[in-house]
């Protein structure tokens, strides 16, 4: 992981230092600045350096924790210390929300399948593949904030309050959580509808019910345990699909996390944060398939025994 991890910070570092872009004019009014004042800053900035000292200079400050942003001069880690938890949330309940009705969706699929139920399915399957993030967040606002009035439109929590109330932040996540879990959640419901018919043939499941064990054991048990496997790898290959497109759910429902930081820091060409939140969710990638490795030992003891 080690290795892997600083050919992505050298890949993102080299990316960003060659986008178009000056941050030293973006930082101060360039109607009033002197060229002596541009060039204090960006010696100030580091910007003077050759890019490999650059590099080294902003890995060695992102380790030990003391990189800090361009704009405001704090320091890197407590600026996305501060927004991680809200798109931790809205990423964690977007999954676990996507999981569980994509892998109901797709399982009920299998067992009825070529049945209206299973075209009603695959019909909501391809509405999530198909439809834009952007233009499903303004639709859901347009709906249940403007005309009905039921959900708030921006927001993780009321005017005032503070803390980590769920029951109040519910509404706030409500739409941010469909928005974002709705891809996610087509691609589990075809996985797991066309992993589960390829169990529901197998020999063990025949044999299983052969044995007279009850139906319900023989789809949970059997059946669908066997036929996670493809849906938990999917699982951790959506970890970066969830970090994206909270960029453009955070937007649009001005919602202080992660994805909206990316983006602001994108405009002002705050280097440093860019760097770090790239190098964050690569990390949260590499855990990810970490954690579905050995999840799939969970899933099928053969992994586990062989």
């Amino acid at each position: 992981m080690v290795p892997l991890l600083l050919g992505i910070s050298l890949i993102s570092y080299a990316i960003i230092r060659f986008a178009p872009g000056d941050p030293s004019r973006l930082l101060v009014d360039p109607e009033h600045a002197t060229v002596e004042q541009f060039a204090s800053l960006r010696q100030e900035l580091g910007l003077d350096d050759p890019l490999p000292v650059q590099y080294v200079k902003t890995m060695k400050a992102l380790v030990t924790g003391e990189l800090r942003s361009f704009k405001t001069r704090q320091r890197v880690i407590e600026i996305v210390w501060e927004r991680l938890p809200v798109t931790a949330l809205l990423g964690g309940v977007s999954l676990a929300l996507a999981t569980t009705v994509g892998i109901a969706i797709g399982a009920v699929q299998a067992l009825r399948a070529n049945s209206a139920l299973d075209e009603a399915g695959t019909m909501v399957a391809l509405f999530g593949f198909s439809v834009p993030s952007f233009w499903l967040a303004l639709m859901l606002i347009m709906l249940f904030a403007v005309r009905l009035h039921w959900l708030p439109v921006s927001g993780i929590r009321p005017i005032g309050a503070e803390g980590w109330n769920l029951f109040a932040m519910a509404p706030f996540l409500a739409l941010p959580t469909v928005v974002l879990g709705t891809g996610v959640l087509a691609s589990i419901a075809r996985y797991t509808r066309s992993s589960m018919l390829e169990a529901l043939a197998q020999d063990f499941v025949r044999t299983a019910r052969a044995k007279g064990l009850p139906e319900r054991s023989v789809v949970i048990r059997h059946a669908l345990r066997n036929s996670l496997l493809p849906v938990i790898t999917l699982i951790g290959l959506f970890l970066p699909v969830l970090v994206g497109g909270a960029v453009i759910v955070e937007t649009i429902f001005a919602i202080p996390g992660i994805g909206r930081l990316g983006l602001e820091s994108v405009f002002i060409r705050d280097y440093p944060v860019i760097l770090s939140i790239n190098v964050m969710v690569a990390t949260v990638v590499l855990v990810g398939n970490l954690v579905a490795d050995v999840a799939y030992a969970l899933a099928d003891p053969r992994i586990r025994f062989g």
